[in-house]
């Protein structure tokens, strides 16, 4: 919530135009559980050197252990956000949630899994490669402004109305989706914008996740011997 804070402030002192703060609460709550899980993951193996290294047992459990602790964070914060944007909705349209809330566990489904191929992907590269810790954390910072997290899709296709290009390009990224389907099934009046690029961006979910996934296998033999 303090970080919702400050992105509401920044944004309408750079921007000069508000964004719903439904719209940032979301957004942030949301981006909050990836990033756990990226941290988490990314030392989910290297931070366990004496149990890989002396206990013999699926290494991929130490990676699906600290998602679903991720996980069970996320669902004990909308305890908080549910009634936070409930009542933000009220005050600013007079409105309530949407009733399409009870889609709410489908998009949930596919952030996990999400996450999940990062983490898993991330966990086995940084076991060879120490500097991926530090790169994850330069993209994520990165990942963070192109990602609808502190503005919305309306803000968003205001600024490339000359160029529509960018609205697809913009949609590729899944964590777009997976924001913007948050807010859809939440608040009243938001549509998902289905398309091509949307869907394009929901398929690379189970992708990312099968590739993810090999590639742990693959070089999981070797964690031991790297450590």
């Amino acid at each position: 919530l303090f970080m919702a804070g400050i992105y509401v402030v920044f944004l309408r002192m750079v921007a000069g135009r508000g964004v719903p703060m439904a719209d940032i609460i979301i957004g942030v709550f949301a981006w909050q559980f990836t990033v756990q899980c990226v941290n988490s993951g990314l030392n989910s193996i290297t931070g366990n050197v004496n149990l890989v290294k002396k206990v013999f047992f699926p290494r991929i459990i130490l990676v699906v252990s600290q998602v679903i602790a991720n996980l069970a964070n996320y669902v004990l914060s909308l305890v908080v956000q549910f009634p936070l944007v409930a009542l933000l909705l009220y005050l600013q349209n007079d409105s309530v949630v949407s009733p399409m809330i009870l889609l709410f566990p489908a998009v949930l489904a596919v952030h996990f899994v999400f996450n999940l191929a990062l983490a898993l992907f991330l966990a086995a590269t940084n076991v060879y490669y120490r500097d991926v810790q530090h790169l994850a954390g330069v993209f994520l910072s990165a990942w963070f402004f192109v990602t609808p997290i502190m503005y919305n899709l309306s803000f968003v296709e205001a600024h490339t109305a000359n160029w529509p290009w960018l609205i697809d390009l913009f949609m590729l990224n899944p964590m777009t989706v997976i924001v913007t389907a948050y807010r859809a099934v939440t608040e009243p009046g938001v549509a998902f914008p289905w398309g091509p690029a949307p869907i394009v961006a929901i398929l690379i979910v189970p992708l990312l996740f099968i590739f993810a996934q090999s590639v742990f296998r693959r070089l999981e033999k070797n964690f031991a011997d790297m450590l």
